[in-house]
């Protein structure tokens, strides 16, 4: 059957395909993104491939090799600390903004995420858990009002993602997410910060944990989407 998706349309799509296995865990830091291979596993030409690898690059998901294929991003320690300090600053400033200037549509939407968020956690649905975490952060930056520090959030947006795929304790966290819910509905500002500054130390601690029970895991001896063979 013909493909009637446009060239940018094709694009978006497999952006959105990649970057959703890459954060997700489905495609390993450090696996090979080979243009010939995902083209033929994507059903769509390299162009599109090439766009989108750049594109996850520039989000910081994607590692280019000069002269042959890319790679999923391998964090290192010093990655990992560079994006817990600005978290932490950037975090809470949103939550605390958040907190000063919810509305009620806004808080609606944040309380169902909140909810999702809960029912996958207690569900067992990682994946799932995960990106409503995610939303659950990207909500409350929109509710924080200040333009300026969306735009920041959807610069990091990606990164941030993938730091919140790293928590292995669901149920930690969708715990939190309710706490700092009900505070924000309270313009509780004190005890936002409090709570958005612990909430910080849990992702870091679970963050650690989940690289520590990897590192005991015997790695799996094939890549998705990297062959051995060259670009």
């Amino acid at each position: 059957m013909k493909n009637n998706d446009t060239p940018r349309s094709e694009t978006l799509r497999v952006t959105e395909v990649l970057r959703g296995e890459i954060i997700d865990g489905q495609r390993a830091p450090g696996s090979r993104l080979v243009e010939r291979n995902l083209a033929s596993e994507l059903g769509v030409s390299r162009v599109p491939i090439r766009e989108a690898l750049k594109q996850l690059a520039s989000e910081g998901l994607v590692t280019h090799r000069p002269n042959t294929w890319a790679t999923v991003r391998e964090f290192s320690p010093s990655d990992i600390a560079d994006l817990a300090e600005v978290r932490q600053a950037f975090d809470l400033l949103s939550f605390e903004l958040a907190a000063q200037r919810h509305t009620r549509e806004g808080l609606e939407r944040l309380e169902a995420t909140m909810t999702a968020g809960r029912r996958q956690a207690e569900a067992g649905d990682a994946v799932g858990a995960h990106r409503s975490a995610a939303d659950f952060h990207a909500i409350v930056t929109e509710l924080s009002g200040n333009r300026l520090l969306v735009e920041v959030g959807e610069l990091l947006d990606s990164r941030m993602r993938w730091q919140l795929s790293q928590h292995d304790e669901l149920d930690v966290v969708a715990t939190e997410h309710a706490e700092l819910f009900d505070a924000i509905a309270h313009r509780d500002i004190e005890r936002v910060r409090a709570l958005a500054s612990h909430h910080l130390d849990t992702s870091r601690q679970q963050h650690d944990k989940h690289r520590e029970r990897l590192a005991h895991e015997p790695r799996e001896g094939s890549d998705p989407g990297g062959a051995a063979d060259s670009d």
